[in-house]
C-alpha cells in the first residue's frame, strides 16, 4: 500500500514512488512472521498441530491393533455397503480406502473412522438407480451380458459402468459442495437438523435398508423403484415373489444375522471384560467364504456371489460434468447428511476425551476426500457409528490408527481381493442388516420424547413416516420443513399468562400455576414469551383481552354511546343536572333505562366542536342503561422479558394498545424490556409526547412499586374522571350555572369555587 512520505509509519521494506502528479509516495510490502505463517498452515492441515505432539511409546501399539482391527471391518462394510450403491462390490473397497488419504491431513477428529455409511449409501443408491435404471441398458440377447428374473436381457457390464460413472460424479459434486461451505463458514447449517429429525431420518434409512438388503438374503430379482412409496412397491413385489428365494442363500443370510447379533450383544455386555471387540462380521465372512468354496454354492444351488473383484486400482477419471444438472438437487442434502452424521460422531468422542473439532474444518475435510475418492470411482464417504466405535474400542488414539486400517484395505484389494469372490452376496446383507440394530433401537425413543417434549416427539414420528414413504431425499426435506412450522407455530402461538406477586418478595410468577401469589391491586401483569412479530402480533392482543378481562375498544365505544343518551335525554328534560348528580324530573318517566339494542357505530361516535364537558366515575351506577364493561384496573405492566425483537407491525400495533388504554384511564408500563429494543423502537419512531421512556423498567418489581407509589399520591388529589366532550350548538340561549367540584382530601377539605360559563354546563356524576 501507498504511505504518504510524511507518514509516521515505517514500513519494512519501501522504495520510492512517484504518483501521478508528483507526489511522491513510499510503496510498502506487508511481512508475515513465521508464527504467524505456521499459525495460517496449522488451520488448513490440522496434522501440523497433533502430529509433532504424538506419542510413539504411548499411542502407536494401541493405534496399530485399532488400525488392524477397524481395517478388517471397514474391509467387508464396504463391500456390503456396495450392494446400498447398486455398483459392483469392488467399488466398496475403493470407498473404504481413498477418503482415509486426505482426511488423516484435513480432519481434526482424531477417533472417527472414514468410509461408506449406510444411509449416506443408500441415498447415493437411489440417485444412481434414477438415473440409471435397468430399461435403460435393455438390448438383444445376442447382445447380453447377463439376464434378469423375467428374461429381459440387460447388458449388466454397460449398466455397472454407467452406475459407477453416476456415483463417482455425484461424490465429486457433493465435495464442491461440502468445501464451499467450510469456506463459506456455514458449518452452522446443521444445526437445523435437530437431533429428535436425525432420530426419525436414521430410522426411516434403517428400515429402507433393510426392504433394499432383504431381496438379497432371500435372492429375489425385482425391479430398482425409486421415488414416492418406492419401499411399498419393493415389498410388495418381493414377497409376491417369495417363492422363487434361494434357500441357501436365505439359510445363510439368516445365520449371519443371528451370529453377528449375538456376538455383537456380547461385546456390548463384555466390554469392560474383553479386551478388543470380536470381529465377527470378518470371522463370518471366512467361514462363509470357505464354505461357499467347498460346497461350490453357485453351481450346486444357483446362490448368488461375488463373483469378481478387480485387483488393483484403476486410473482417475474425471466426472461427467453434464450429469451435475440432474443431481444437484440430491447432493446438497447428501452433502449435509454426510456431514451431520460425522460431525455429530466426532463430538462425542470429542467430547469424551476433552478436545475439540472444527466443524468448518470438518466441512474442508469431507469435501476434499470426497473430490479426492471421487476421482476413483468412489461413492460419498462419511463416517459409520459401528467401525468407529470399534476404533475407539480398540485404543484407536489417532488418525494413525485410521491410515493403518486403510492399510489394511489396500491389502485387501491388492491381494485378497481374488479370495473373496465366492462370497454369497446374501452373507454381505446380512452384514448390513446386523449394523441396523442400533438405528432400529432408536425406536424406543419416542416415548421418552413423548413424555419429555410432544413437539420433539411429533417431529420424529413425521420425519420417520415421510423419509418412509417419500424417500430418503423428500423425507428429509419434509421433516426440516415440519421442523421449522413447529418452531414458527410455537413463536406465532407462545405461551402467555397473567403474573402475580410472590409475598413479601419481588418474584413474580404465573397466577394459574401458583397459589399463593398475589396481584397487586389495580393492575394487571402480562408476560409474553415470545418475539413479538406480525404472525403473532393478534396472539398479543388476544391475550391482552384475557388478562385485563375487558376490550378496551369496546369500553370506550360503550362510555361514548351512554354520554350520547344522557345527552339527548338532559335535552328533552328527563334529567336534570346538579352539583349532586343527575335527577329525574318528578312524575316524568326516567326512560333513560332502555335496552341497549342500538347497533354500535363506530364512526358516530366522534367527538364534535362545541361540547358539554362531563366528568364521569365509570365505576358508579350510571342512570342510563347501556352495558359498560367494568375497569376494575388502573395500570397494565406488559413483561417483555421473553421478547428478544419487535418488527415495525409490532412497534404500531403496541404503540396503538397503549393509546387505547390511555383513553380509559388505564396506564400501559413495560418491564424487563431487552437493551436492543430501547433502540429498535427509537429508529421506529416509537416514542413522542404520549409515549415516552418513562414507562420503561428494569423489573416488574420497579414498575409495580412505581404505581403504588402515584396511587399513593393521587389519592390526596382530585378522583381521576373521564372527560368527554358532547355537543351543545343546539343550545338557542345562555345558560349560566355554577360550576363547582368537591375535592375530597384526608382531612376532608372542601374548597368551593364558581364562575360564569357561555355555552356549556359542567355536570358532575357523584358516588352514590
Amino acid at each position: 500500500y501507498l504511505v504518504p512520505s510524511g507518514s509516521s509509519q515505517q514500513p519494512a521494506l519501501s522504495q520510492a514512488a512517484v504518483g501521478p502528479v508528483g507526489c511522491v509516495h513510499r510503496l510498502v510490502f506487508c511481512r508475515c512472521s513465521r508464527k504467524r505463517a505456521f499459525q495460517i498452515a496449522k488451520s488448513f492441515l490440522p496434522i501440523l498441530e497433533w502430529l509433532p505432539n504424538y506419542r510413539v511409546k504411548e499411542w502407536l501399539i494401541s493405534d496399530v491393533i485399532s488400525g488392524v482391527s477397524t481395517g478388517l471391518v471397514a474391509t467387508l462394510q464396504g463391500l456390503a455397503y456396495a450392494l446400498l450403491v447398486a455398483v459392483p462390490v469392488g467399488y466398496g473397497l475403493y470407498s473404504a480406502f481413498f477418503p482415509i488419504l486426505t482426511y488423516f491431513f484435513l480432519g481434526t477428529s482424531r477417533h472417527i473412522s472414514v468410509g461408506p455409511f449406510p444411509v449416506v449409501s443408500l441415498m447415493v443408491g437411489s440417485v444412481v438407480l434414477s438415473m440409471a435404471p435397468d430399461d435403460n441398458f435393455l438390448i438383444d440377447g445376442s447382445n447380453a451380458t447377463g439376464t434378469n428374473g423375467t428374461g429381459t436381457l440387460i447388458d449388466t457390464e454397460s449398466r455397472d459402468a454407467q452406475r459407477v460413472l453416476i456415483a463417482s460424479t455425484l461424490t465429486f459434486l457433493v465435495g464442491i459442495l461440502q468445501v464451499i461451505f467450510g469456506v463459506l463458514q456455514i458449518g452452522f447449517i446443521v444445526r437445523y437438523l435437530a437431533d429428535p429429525l436425525v432420530g426419525g431420518f436414521t430410522t426411516a434409512a434403517a428400515f429402507q435398508v433393510l426392504v433394499s438388503q432383504l431381496k438379497i438374503v432371500l435372492n429375489v430379482s425385482t425391479k430398482n423403484y425409486n421415488g414416492v412409496l418406492s419401499i411399498i412397491y419393493t415389498l410388495i413385489e418381493t414377497f409376491e415373489k417369495i417363492g422363487t428365494t434361494n434357500i441357501a442363500d436365505l439359510i445363510a443370510g439368516l445365520l449371519t444375522i443371528f451370529v453377528c447379533m449375538v456376538v455383537k450383544e456380547i461385546n456390548d455386555r463384555f466390554k469392560h471384560k474383553i479386551p478388543i471387540p470380536i470381529p465377527i462380521e470378518v470371522i463370518v465372512t471366512i467361514v462363509a467364504t470357505g464354505i461357499s468354496y467347498a460346497a461350490d454354492l453357485e453351481k450346486k444351488y444357483n446362490a448368488g456371489i461375488v463373483k469378481s473383484i478387480p485387483r488393483g486400482f484403476l486410473p482417475p477419471e474425471p466426472p461427467d460434468v453434464s450429469l451435475f444438472s440432474q443431481m444437484i438437487a440430491a447432493s446438497f442434502s447428501i452433502a449435509i447428511v454426510a456431514y451431520a452424521i460425522a460431525v455429530s460422531v466426532g463430538k462425542v468422542y470429542a467430547t469424551k476425551y476433552d478436545y475439540a473439532i472444527d466443524g468448518n474444518q470438518e466441512f474442508i475435510a469431507f469435501g476434499f476426500s470426497n473430490i479426492f475418492s471421487g476421482a476413483f470411482s468412489c461413492f460419498v464417504a462419511t463416517t459409520a457409528l459401528s467401525r468407529t466405535a470399534v476404533q475407539e474400542s480398540t485404543g484407536g488414539k489417532t488418525q494413525v490408527a485410521g491410515i493403518i486400517s486403510a492399510g489394511i484395505v489396500l491389502i485387501s484389494i491388492v491381494a485378497l481381493g481374488k479370495l473373496l469372490e465366492p462370497l454369497q452376496k446374501s452373507v454381505l446383507a446380512a452384514v448390513v442388516i446386523a449394523n441396523l440394530k442400533g438405528m432400529f433401537m432408536q425406536v424406543f425413543d419416542v416415548p421418552r420424547l413423548w413424555r419429555q417434549n410432544k413437539v420433539d416427539a411429533m417431529i420424529w414420528v413425521f420425519t420417520c413416516v415421510a423419509s418412509i414413504i417419500l424417500g430418503l431425499d423428500l423425507g428429509l426435506l419434509a421433516g426440516l420443513l415440519f421442523g421449522l412450522l413447529t418452531v414458527v407455530l410455537r413463536v406465532q402461538f407462545p405461551s402467555w399468562g397473567g403474573f402475580g406477586n410472590v409475598p413479601g418478595t419481588d418474584i413474580y410468577k404465573k397466577v394459574k400455576d401458583y397459589k399463593n401469589v398475589v396481584e397487586p391491586e389495580g393492575v394487571k401483569i402480562l408476560k409474553f414469551s415470545s418475539p413479538i412479530f406480525y404472525a403473532n402480533i393478534d396472539g398479543l392482543k388476544s391475550s391482552l383481552k384475557s388478562t385485563v378481562g375487558f376490550d378496551a375498544v369496546k369500553v370506550y365505544n360503550k362510555r361514548l354511546k351512554a354520554l350520547r343518551k344522557i345527552q339527548k335525554l338532559i335535552k328533552k328534560g328527563k334529567l336534570k343536572a346538579t352539583k349532586n348528580g343527575i335527577i329525574s324530573e318528578p312524575g316524568i318517566n326516567n326512560e333513560a333505562f332502555e335496552t341497549d339494542e342500538d347497533p354500535e357505530d363506530n364512526e358516530d361516535l366522534q367527538v364534535p366542536t362545541k361540547e358539554v364537558e362531563i366528568q364521569v366515575d365509570w365505576n358508579s351506577e350510571l342512570p342510563v342503561k347501556v352495558n359498560i364493561p367494568k375497569v376494575p384496573i388502573h395500570s397494565l405492566i406488559l413483561d417483555f422479558g421473553a421478547v428478544t425483537f419487535l418488527d415495525i407491525v409490532a412497534v404500531r400495533s403496541i404503540k396503538t394498545i397503549i393509546r387505547e388504554f390511555e383513553r380509559i384511564d388505564v396506564r400501559v408500563y413495560f418491564a424487563s424490556y431487552q437493551d436492543n429494543l430501547i433502540s429498535q423502537l427509537e429508529r421506529s419512531a416509537f416514542f413522542d409526547d404520549i409515549v415516552r421512556k418513562d414507562i420503561f423498567f428494569l423489573t416488574v418489581h420497579d414498575a409495580v412499586l412505581y404505581i403504588r407509589n402515584q396511587m399513593t399520591y393521587s389519592d390526596n388529589q382530585d378522583p381521576i374522571f373521564e372527560k368527554v366532550r358532547i355537543s351543545s350548538s343546539t343550545f338557542p340561549f345562555l345558560l349560566s350555572s355554577i360550576l363547582s367540584c368537591l375535592i375530597v382530601e384526608i382531612n376532608i377539605l372542601t374548597k368551593l369555587y364558581s364562575s360564569l360559563e357561555i355555552e356549556s354546563a359542567f355536570i358532575i356524576f357523584t358516588k352514590p
